[in-house]
């Protein structure tokens, strides 16, 4: 009951949010009802440098960047010299996974972020929060997402679900300054916060916001975007930014609603290419020392990770956003390694329909799956299909509902243990975001 209370206090908040701040912000940015196409913002805007608003569409996760030509959705206001930007997902669902480990749980998934900016000088401070709800409102190790594995829980590797997110999941600042020549150089940093490692996180990927639940390749390509201590400083132009972080490596513990601060002892470094407004190349690599409780020996196990990916958005025919993220995470630990490979999409009419998709294919370790007495490597895969209807929103937020189809596919040799080569699950839900903010509007 304490969870629910708290998921509506969260719903309440994002849609109480803009009517609190309108005797504060010196124009509103309405969002008209689904309508047609409109041109497309000039470059400067996107890049973050328009005169109406300090948040630009490229800005994802952490330092992270997304093609400039993504949706945003959020709700923007002011308070004094601030502007202030609201984003959140939240989803009231129903999850069946089939076969020998099939699991059924309701539950919500769930956050909700807030961010501050001003004009400093020359330069931007910027101040960032991220919140979830999920130590209460996901029960017990995590939601059904077979084949999905990461972190532990009562002493066991987390197998065939996914954790909870920590109710701290971000909680950092930002500075931005020009440098010269159209240069800029940044600063971020905090208690928790997304180190140069990976792509955007995909809570924050247009390609994967319509679809409740997590990759199982989480754990190769974007699993630090909840990092408890980094520090990261870059530098960039209008299509490319090279940027390096010092971070603590280790995984959250089991305890979801602490701050697991540890040494800063990990390290990454990323490039970002952006050649058109609509395609977004990164390239990364990091060791992250300590990361995870080791299942072959005494200690915690050192991870080396290495990433690449694209994202890709476009306006089609006018009414249609697609998105696309394709990515691929190698890890390296104990000696051997592992790896994984993500292609997801969505397609969305006028903001209103929406379908989503998801492949991945992952080479798991036997101790990740928690299967027993077999040292080996395992080949997996997992296809997701759905749909997701929203509705015209409520100051400007969005509810929708809708549901997926998923296959998980696993080698012959561990059948016995799933049931099935090839094993069905089922996804309903409910959900409620912000409205598409369209910049300068």
């Amino acid at each position: 009951m304490r969870g629910r209370l708290m998921l509506w206090a969260l719903g309440a908040a994002l849609a109480c949010a803009p009517a609190a701040a309108q005797t504060t912000e010196p124009h509103q940015h309405p969002m008209p009802a689904p309508a047609p196409a409109r041109p497309e913002a000039p470059q400067h805007q996107h890049a973050g440098h328009d005169d109406d608003s300090l948040f630009a569409t490229r800005d994802a996760s952490g330092t992270a960047w997304l093609p400039d030509s993504s949706p945003m959705y959020g709700i923007e206001t002011r308070a004094g010299q601030w502007s202030v930007m609201f984003h959140g997902n939240a989803f009231v669902q129903f999850l069946n996974e089939s076969g020998n480990r099939a699991s059924q749980q309701g539950g919500s998934i769930n956050w909700g972020m807030a961010m501050a900016r001003r004009r400093l000088g020359a330069g931007r401070v910027g101040l960032r929060g991220m919140i979830s709800l999920e130590p209460w409102t996901v029960p017990g190790c995590g939601y059904p997402d077979l084949l999905a594995s990461g972190e532990e829980c009562d002493g066991e590797p987390i197998h065939d679900r996914q954790h909870p997110h920590d109710l701290f999941m971000e909680l950092a600042a930002e500075y931005t300054r020009p440098i010269r020549g159209g240069l800029q150089w940044q600063l971020y940093g905090g208690l928790a916060g997304e180190p140069a490692l990976g792509p955007a996180a995909y809570p924050h990927r247009p390609s994967a916001m319509p679809n409740p639940l997590a990759p199982i390749s989480h754990h190769w390509l974007d699993a630090t975007h909840i990092t408890f201590g980094v520090v990261t400083t870059g530098v960039s132009a209008r299509a490319w930014k090279i940027e390096g972080s010092l971070f603590n490596g280790r995984e959250p513990d089991e305890r979801r609603t602490n701050i697991d601060l540890a040494r800063l002892d990990s390290f990454s470094g990323r490039l970002w290419f952006m050649p058109t407004p609509n395609l977004a190349l990164q390239v990364s690599a990091g060791h992250l020392d300590e990361a995870e409780a080791s299942h072959t020996t005494t200690g915690r196990a050192d991870v080396d990770r290495v990433t690449a990916s694209l994202s890709y958005q476009r306006r089609v025919r006018d009414a249609w956003q697609w998105a696309s993220t394709v990515a691929f995470g190698r890890n390296r630990e104990n000696g051997s390694s592992t790896n994984a490979l993500l292609m997801e999409t969505s397609l969305a009419y006028r903001e209103r329909d929406t379908m989503f998709g998801r492949f991945e294919w992952a080479s798991k370790p036997a101790e990740d799956l928690d299967i027993h007495n077999l040292a080996s490597v395992y080949d997996v895969a997992k296809l997701q299909l759905g749909y997701t209807a929203y509705f015209p929103g409520w100051r400007r937020v969005t509810p929708g509902f809708g549901g997926s189809l998923s296959l998980g596919f696993v080698p012959q040799t561990i059948v016995g243990i799933y049931g099935h080569r090839i094993n069905p699950g089922v996804a309903l839900f409910v959900t409620l975001r912000p409205a598409a903010h369209h910049m300068g509007q």
